[in-house]
């Protein structure tokens, strides 16, 4: 069990160093990726040997079984045979076997439990690193999500702030507001000066008529006053 106690410890460091250099949520969610997908590569090659030792394990104590039971065979030979001598140091020998056998059996029933236990813990890591790589896209859109608002509201709180802006757009609509007025105000005098020339001209005309009615008039009562001409 102490590979994945290795591997958690290494997983975590990788992990706080990465927070702490504050990296983009993006980029850092991908290299945790790989590195978990790196780790359990190596986990698995650590469970590998430990089931090849199960295995080597197993063999081995299947061969001092069958050691042992050979060596009854062959001091049953030897009892058959009347050598009795050599039938004891054949039993000696199973015996030997048995022994063995049976640490091996113990040794291999260990493993057993521990492989076992490491295929659990192997089978764990890997769903949750399936989990973390389902999770991966969705964390970074809501990274992507986050820093988009984020970015929209450093704009609203700088156009905000910037009170220069605000005061110039106030200015502008003054120095309009004056253009304006000067504008109505030139169309105004304009107006006023086409109005009061039109007039004086109709005034001159109408005196210019008055006086040479008056000029006729005065004629005709001098002529009147004339004394008539011989006939």
């Amino acid at each position: 069990m102490g590979i994945f106690s290795r591997i958690k410890t290494l997983v975590s460091s990788n992990v706080n160093d990465m927070i702490s250099k504050a990296e983009k949520p993006e980029k850092m969610l991908n290299q945790l990726i790989i590195d978990m997908n790196e780790q359990l590569i190596e986990s698995k090659k650590a469970v590998a040997m430990a089931i090849a030792d199960e295995k080597k394990l197993e063999r081995e104590k299947e061969n001092q079984q069958n050691l042992a039971q050979e060596w009854e065979r062959k001091a049953v030979l030897a009892v058959k045979a009347g050598q009795d001598d050599l039938a004891k140091e054949a039993l000696l020998r199973k015996k030997e076997y048995e022994d063995a056998f049976a640490e091996y059996n113990k040794q291999w029933q260990t493993q057993k439990v521990a492989v076992d236990k490491l295929k659990e813990s192997l089978r764990d890591l890997q769903n949750k690193i399936e989990e973390a790589q389902r999770k991966k896209n969705l964390l970074i859109a809501r990274a992507k999500r986050a820093e988009a608002q984020q970015k929209i509201q450093n704009t609203i709180s700088s156009v905000a702030g910037n009170h220069s802006a605000f005061d110039a757009f106030d200015r502008m609509a003054q120095k309009v507001d004056q253009i304006e007025a000067q504008a109505e105000a030139s169309m105004e005098l304009e107006n006023f000066s086409s109005n009061s020339s039109l007039e004086k001209r109709f005034a001159e005309l109408e005196k210019s008529d008055s006086s040479a009615d008056m000029m006729l008039l005065e004629l005709k009562e001098k002529m009147k006053a004339l004394p008539e001409p011989e006939k």
